[in-house]
């Protein structure tokens, strides 16, 4: 496909002494109103070099390039170039491009022989996979999903939060109060109902705090029974775990949990100790980083057990010697911002160059209505709770404006939408915004939404579905572009024209809102070029090329929502 950007600045660069053609390429602008062109150059900054008014430069180049062939005019407006792109020439190479690659359009071999890790979700066992944890495991997912298409080599790990004191904690209210079949019959739940006790407990016997430190250090030594109650406790989260990861269609290639780099800690220890930046206090190991402005990190505490900054560094090294990343990504919350950039700073002390390489995506907190989530306290929302929710109402719209559909049917687009509407509520805002959860607004499938662009897209395939499928394959094989270059038909042609640089984007900026908000527009382009054109006409050849129109736009669409681990219903 023609690069439009790199097209112009060649043209450009031969009428600009003075400036380098990837200057130029930097300064080519994308006007917000269609009226002023496709693309725009400002003359501004060439007064100095050629010592002429900037409208009379603009008016020169102009002049010098109207006749090319990608063009359809270009109009000088006063310190401007305003270029219109031929949209003949833009509707066959876009509409036939989408075509031909179809569901690997927007695919790139940028990436290609670079492993990213993607760490992403990390629950901690025996407690709650709650509406907070939403937020790192979809946009992880999206992540992950976008280094796919861009060509790197991706490998999803999860975390899991299954060492430190809390297990200490859990174990001792578990002896104290706990019953293992009701464990059994609901691990998460009833696991949290024992942890918000010990904690209500130790305000009034402080001792408990001391017993569950013992107990982790237990742990830590390997005491088969100890280790016994936290693989149990492990086992039964895990299962709670999947069966929202399944809902989700979320999967991992890893489960490396805090508890695997147990036995790799030691050696870091070591190791920091030999470099001399690590000095004991009072029997704690810690490492000052005063000068950084990132205060002192503790590495292990006076009684000799590790901290998540001991782990962290264990996992960090390994992950290095076992896959050789290019990026090693985590997305966990910005409350963590000062954590991640103290051991990435001691792993550069360490020596460690690649600790550059070592990326913290950040993002907003999720509070409740009534206040912040507390797991000790038991104020939380079920993420599984949220999602079973969402296909709840999802099914009784459906049953409610189509009370005679098939059941089987009215299951799998319930699940597709709901499910798709607490996802795409997520990723549509930036990743870094904090924001209050609110069943109603989660549920509210009005606006620029989640089904809004999941039912364009089953509009789509509903056009192509009545236009017959002699139709559609004779699109696919070529068309008349003269028949899509309406105002409508032009604007939907340039967003499909954007999708590849889009991923790239959201990569570079770790940010999947770009691809949301992307497809939102494409989503209105296309019911404005439904409103606006006829699209099966008797006219055989205007309706091949309409189809095709249809079809890119469908592919894009849905090529998009798999980015955001949505589900693209043919059907709604």
């Amino acid at each position: 496909m023609i690069n439009y950007v790199d097209k112009i600045a060649e043209l450009l660069s031969a009428q600009i002494e003075g400036l380098e053609t990837d200057e130029i390429k930097g300064m080519i602008e994308q006007p917000q109103n269609s009226d002023m062109g496709d693309y725009a150059f400002p003359c501004f900054k060439l007064a100095k070099i050629l010592r002429k008014a900037p409208p009379m430069i603009a008016k020169g180049i102009a002049e010098a390039i109207a006749e090319d062939g990608i063009f359809e005019k270009v109009e000088q407006v006063n310190a401007y170039v305003n270029m219109f792109i031929s949209k003949t020439s833009f509707a066959k190479e876009t509409i036939g491009q989408v075509i031909a690659d179809d569901e690997n359009y927007g695919k790139s071999t940028m990436g290609e022989g670079k492993p990213v890790i993607v760490e992403y979700s990390s629950p901690n066992i025996a407690k709650p996979f709650h509406i907070g944890h939403i937020r790192s495991t979809v946009i992880g997912a999206s992540i992950a999903k976008i280094y796919d298409m861009l060509g790197y080599d991706v490998i999803r790990i999860n975390h899991l939060g299954d060492y430190g004191t809390q297990f200490g904690k859990m174990i001792v209210a578990y002896r104290k109060w706990g019953n293992r079949e009701d464990v059994i019959n609901e691990p998460i739940k009833t696991l949290l109902s024992y942890y918000t006790k010990f904690h209500v407990e130790a305000e009034e016997h402080p001792e408990l705090e001391d017993e569950a430190r013992a107990t982790f250090t237990k742990l830590e030594n390997g005491e088969p029974e100890e280790v016994e109650l936290w693989q149990w406790f492990r086992e039964e989260s895990l299962k709670e775990f999947s069966r929202v990861y399944d809902m989700l269609g979320i999967k991992f290639d890893s489960y490396n949990g805090e508890s695997f780099y147990s036995d790799k800690m030691p050696r870091f220890v070591k190791e920091l100790e030999e470099s001399g930046i690590m000095e004991n206090d009072n029997g704690a190991n810690l490492v000052r980083l005063d000068e950084y402005g990132l205060g002192t990190a503790l590495v292990t505490k006076s009684d000799g057990s590790t901290l998540y900054i001991t782990r962290d560094i264990a996992a960090a090294v390994y992950r290095k010697e076992t896959y050789n990343f290019y990026k090693d990504i985590y997305v966990v919350a910005s409350q963590q911002n000062l954590h991640f950039q103290q051991w990435m700073k001691i792993l550069e002390m360490m020596g460690y160059e690649w600790a550059k390489d070592c990326v913290h995506v950040p993002f907003g907190l999720v509070s409740l209505e009534e206040g912040t989530m507390s797991t000790r306290q038991g104020r939380v929302v079920f993420l599984e709770d949220v999602l079973n929710g969402a296909v709840d109402k999802t099914r009784e719209i459906i049953k409610e404006k189509n009370p005679d559909a098939d059941a089987e049917t009215v299951e799998e687009i319930a699940k597709a939408v709901g499910i798709g509407a607490v996802v795409f509520n997520e990723l549509s805002n930036y990743r870094i915004k904090d924001y209050v959860f609110s069943w109603d607004h989660v549920l509210n499938f009005e606006g620029e939404t989640g089904p809004y662009v999941q039912y364009t897209h089953a509009r789509a395939c509903s056009i192509l579905r009545n236009a017959g499928d002699d139709i559609v394959a004779k699109a696919k094989e070529g068309f008349d572009p003269q028949y899509i270059t309406g105002e409508s038909a032009h604007a939907l042609s340039r967003l499909l024209y954007d999708f590849p640089a889009v991923v790239v984007e959201a990569g570079e900026k770790y940010e999947p809102s770009v691809v949301t908000r992307h497809i939102v527009d494409i989503a209105q382009a296309f019911n404005k070029f439904y409103h606006d054109e006829h699209i099966l006409v008797d006219n055989e050849d205007e309706k091949i090329a309409k189809v095709a129109m249809v079809y890119a736009a469908k592919t894009v669409i849905r090529n998009g929502l798999d980015l955001l681990c949505m589900k693209a219903p043919e059907k709604m």
